[in-house]
Protein backbone atom coordinates (compact mmCIF):
# COMPACT_ATOMS: atom_id res chain seq x y z
CA UNK A 1 0.00 0.00 0.00
CA UNK A 2 1.50 3.28 -0.85
CA UNK A 3 1.13 6.48 1.71
CA UNK A 4 -1.73 8.54 0.99
CA UNK A 5 -0.67 11.94 -0.08
CA UNK A 6 -2.55 15.38 1.29
CA UNK A 7 -2.64 18.59 -1.05
CA UNK A 8 -3.08 21.40 0.60
CA UNK A 9 -3.24 25.71 0.43
CA UNK A 10 -5.46 28.71 -0.43
CA UNK A 11 -7.84 28.93 -2.87
CA UNK A 12 -7.35 28.83 -6.89
CA UNK A 13 -3.83 27.77 -6.14
CA UNK A 14 -3.53 24.84 -8.21
CA UNK A 15 -4.46 21.78 -6.02
CA UNK A 16 -6.77 19.80 -8.16
CA UNK A 17 -4.36 19.85 -11.01
CA UNK A 18 -1.62 18.80 -8.91
CA UNK A 19 -3.48 16.62 -7.07
CA UNK A 20 -4.91 14.80 -10.15
CA UNK A 21 -2.01 14.62 -11.94
CA UNK A 22 0.02 13.01 -9.15
CA UNK A 23 -3.02 10.35 -9.18
CA UNK A 24 -2.43 9.63 -12.33
CA UNK A 25 1.73 9.26 -11.97
CA UNK A 26 1.48 6.83 -8.64
CA UNK A 27 -1.74 5.04 -9.46
CA UNK A 28 -3.51 6.52 -6.90
CA UNK A 29 -7.26 7.44 -6.71
CA UNK A 30 -8.09 10.97 -6.66
CA UNK A 31 -10.47 12.79 -3.86
CA UNK A 32 -11.25 16.28 -3.05
CA UNK A 33 -12.87 17.64 0.13
CA UNK A 34 -14.12 20.41 -1.30
CA UNK A 35 -16.77 18.06 -4.06
CA UNK A 36 -17.33 15.82 -1.04
CA UNK A 37 -18.64 18.96 0.90
CA UNK A 38 -20.72 20.31 -2.36
CA UNK A 39 -22.16 16.62 -2.44
CA UNK A 40 -23.60 17.61 1.44
CA UNK A 41 -24.50 21.27 -0.37
CA UNK A 42 -26.52 19.64 -2.38
CA UNK A 43 -28.22 17.54 0.11
CA UNK A 44 -28.91 21.31 1.25
CA UNK A 45 -30.71 22.15 -1.07
CA UNK A 46 -27.91 23.85 -3.18
CA UNK A 47 -27.57 23.42 -6.79
CA UNK A 48 -23.61 23.02 -6.57
CA UNK A 49 -22.51 21.67 -9.63
CA UNK A 50 -19.56 23.05 -11.37
CA UNK A 51 -16.16 23.51 -10.98
CA UNK A 52 -16.25 27.29 -9.89
CA UNK A 53 -19.52 26.87 -7.62
CA UNK A 54 -17.68 27.60 -4.44
CA UNK A 55 -16.94 31.12 -6.45
CA UNK A 56 -20.58 31.85 -6.93
CA UNK A 57 -23.30 33.65 -5.05
CA UNK A 58 -25.12 30.14 -3.73
CA UNK A 59 -21.88 28.98 -2.96
CA UNK A 60 -20.80 32.33 -0.64
CA UNK A 61 -24.17 31.18 1.00
CA UNK A 62 -23.07 27.77 2.09
CA UNK A 63 -19.85 29.22 3.30
CA UNK A 64 -22.01 31.60 5.32
CA UNK A 65 -24.48 28.97 6.19
CA UNK A 66 -21.13 26.46 7.56
CA UNK A 67 -19.92 29.32 9.65
CA UNK A 68 -22.92 28.82 11.74
CA UNK A 69 -23.03 25.22 11.65
CA UNK A 70 -19.86 23.02 12.00
CA UNK A 71 -21.33 19.65 11.09
CA UNK A 72 -20.57 20.05 7.43
CA UNK A 73 -17.13 20.26 8.36
CA UNK A 74 -17.13 17.53 10.89
CA UNK A 75 -18.59 14.95 8.33
CA UNK A 76 -16.95 15.80 5.22
CA UNK A 77 -13.54 15.02 7.66
CA UNK A 78 -14.54 12.31 9.51
CA UNK A 79 -15.22 10.45 5.73
CA UNK A 80 -11.76 12.19 4.46
CA UNK A 81 -9.93 10.48 7.57
CA UNK A 82 -11.35 7.09 6.79
CA UNK A 83 -10.43 7.31 3.20
CA UNK A 84 -6.93 8.39 3.38
CA UNK A 85 -6.64 5.67 6.35
CA UNK A 86 -7.30 3.38 4.02
CA UNK A 87 -4.51 4.62 1.45
CA UNK A 88 -3.35 4.84 -2.13
CA UNK A 89 -5.12 8.21 -2.32
CA UNK A 90 -4.71 11.65 -3.09
CA UNK A 91 -6.51 14.02 -1.28
CA UNK A 92 -7.15 17.85 -1.91
CA UNK A 93 -8.37 19.48 1.74
CA UNK A 94 -7.87 22.39 3.36
CA UNK A 95 -8.55 20.51 7.01
CA UNK A 96 -6.44 17.01 6.57
CA UNK A 97 -3.16 18.21 7.07
CA UNK A 98 -3.83 18.95 10.65
CA UNK A 99 -5.82 16.40 11.57
CA UNK A 100 -3.70 13.39 10.67
CA UNK A 101 -0.36 12.16 11.77
CA UNK A 102 0.79 10.39 8.44
CA UNK A 103 0.91 10.75 5.17
CA UNK A 104 2.65 13.23 2.93
CA UNK A 105 1.12 16.56 3.02
CA UNK A 106 2.17 19.27 0.91
CA UNK A 107 0.89 22.94 1.05
CA UNK A 108 0.79 25.08 -2.16
CA UNK A 109 2.11 28.36 -1.75
CA UNK A 110 1.81 31.68 -3.57
CA UNK A 111 0.71 35.27 -3.65
CA UNK A 112 -3.11 36.02 -3.64
CA UNK A 113 -3.33 38.23 -6.96
CA UNK A 114 -1.71 34.61 -8.83
CA UNK A 115 -4.77 33.16 -7.29
CA UNK A 116 -6.88 35.26 -8.31
CA UNK A 117 -5.42 35.26 -12.13
CA UNK A 118 -5.87 31.56 -12.03
CA UNK A 119 -9.65 31.43 -10.52
CA UNK A 120 -10.05 34.90 -13.44
CA UNK A 121 -8.57 32.86 -16.07
CA UNK A 122 -10.30 29.30 -14.95
CA UNK A 123 -13.96 30.86 -14.07
CA UNK A 124 -14.46 33.50 -16.25
CA UNK A 125 -14.30 36.53 -13.88
CA UNK A 126 -13.01 39.71 -13.96
CA UNK A 127 -9.46 40.52 -12.20
CA UNK A 128 -11.46 42.18 -8.87
CA UNK A 129 -13.74 40.05 -8.67
CA UNK A 130 -11.83 37.07 -8.53
CA UNK A 131 -9.20 38.90 -6.12
CA UNK A 132 -12.73 39.49 -3.50
CA UNK A 133 -13.88 35.79 -3.86
CA UNK A 134 -10.11 34.40 -2.83
CA UNK A 135 -9.26 36.73 -0.11
CA UNK A 136 -13.10 36.17 0.91
CA UNK A 137 -12.95 32.45 0.77
CA UNK A 138 -9.59 32.09 2.23
CA UNK A 139 -10.31 33.88 5.23
CA UNK A 140 -13.79 33.01 5.88
CA UNK A 141 -12.31 29.06 5.83
CA UNK A 142 -9.84 30.39 7.91
CA UNK A 143 -11.77 31.39 10.45
CA UNK A 144 -14.53 28.34 10.39
CA UNK A 145 -11.47 26.09 10.74
CA UNK A 146 -9.96 28.16 13.71
CA UNK A 147 -13.11 27.82 15.50
CA UNK A 148 -13.52 24.41 14.65
CA UNK A 149 -9.92 22.81 15.20
CA UNK A 150 -8.12 25.23 16.34
CA UNK A 151 -5.52 25.99 13.89
CA UNK A 152 -4.01 28.72 12.20
CA UNK A 153 -4.85 27.85 7.99
CA UNK A 154 -2.33 29.17 6.00
CA UNK A 155 -0.15 30.78 8.80
CA UNK A 156 0.87 27.11 10.81
CA UNK A 157 2.49 24.95 8.21
CA UNK A 158 4.79 23.09 10.41
CA UNK A 159 2.65 20.01 10.02
CA UNK A 160 3.64 19.99 6.12
CA UNK A 161 6.62 18.08 5.18
CA UNK A 162 7.06 20.02 1.91
CA UNK A 163 5.85 23.95 0.89
CA UNK A 164 5.89 24.34 -2.94
CA UNK A 165 5.85 27.95 -4.45
CA UNK A 166 3.49 28.00 -7.32
CA UNK A 167 4.82 31.93 -8.04
CA UNK A 168 6.44 32.15 -11.46
CA UNK A 169 5.90 28.19 -12.21
CA UNK A 170 3.31 27.11 -14.56
CA UNK A 171 1.36 23.96 -13.62
CA UNK A 172 3.62 21.52 -15.40
CA UNK A 173 6.46 23.28 -13.25
CA UNK A 174 4.42 22.58 -9.67
CA UNK A 175 3.34 18.74 -10.60
CA UNK A 176 6.90 18.00 -11.31
CA UNK A 177 8.19 19.35 -8.10
CA UNK A 178 5.69 17.51 -6.47
CA UNK A 179 6.57 14.32 -8.08
CA UNK A 180 9.80 14.31 -6.72
CA UNK A 181 8.54 14.97 -3.08
CA UNK A 182 6.26 11.88 -3.38
CA UNK A 183 8.96 9.87 -4.64
CA UNK A 184 11.55 10.89 -2.19
CA UNK A 185 8.84 10.73 0.51
CA UNK A 186 7.77 7.63 -0.38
Amino acid sequence: MLKSVIISGPPAIGKTTIAKGLAEEFNLTYLSGGDILKDMAKEEGFASDGNDWWDTEDGMKFLNQRKTNSDFDKKVDKKLIELFEKGDVVITSYTLPWLIDNGIKLWLDGNVKNSAKRMQNRDNMDESSALEVVNKRFNENKLIYKNLYNFEFGDDLSVFDKIIQTDEKNADEVLEIAKSIVRELL
